[in-house]
């Protein structure tokens, strides 16, 4: 079973920064972050590949940055210049590879249980 642990969440004004890790359990292909939306929907926020290889959603697109550490099996979102509606519970996912590339819309397998994210003044 493969086990993700998020952390780093908490309350910060607008404009702030926030840096967000997940923690695996083993080196996987596929790793992103993901917001939980209306009706257990998921935006895809944030996703890198096994080499480093990107992927962001438009709304976080120049404020954002996922990056990896293979060698620690760790996944970290740099937030800056965060706004109101970036609110929300941010879960930590990952999925194995199936022939296509890892991306925001890449079909996820495992998942984190969220961190809260929470912008207001």
């Amino acid at each position: 079973q493969v086990q993700l642990v998020e952390s780093g969440g908490g309350s910060v004004q607008p404009g702030g920064s926030l840096r967000l890790s997940c923690a695996a359990s083993v080196d996987i292909y596929c790793m992103g972050w993901f917001r939980q939306g209306p009706g257990n929907m998921h935006e895809g926020i944030a996703t890198a590949d096994h080499n480093g290889r990107t992927d962001y959603a438009d709304s976080v697109k120049g404020r954002f940055t996922v990056t990896r550490d293979n060698a620690e099996n760790t996944l970290s979102l740099q937030m800056n210049d965060l706004r109101p509606d970036d609110t929300g519970k941010y879960l930590c996912a990952a999925a194995r590879f199936d022939g296509r590339r890892c991306g925001v819309l890449y079909a996820m397998e495992y998942w984190g249980v969220g961190t809260l994210v929470t912008i207001s003044s």
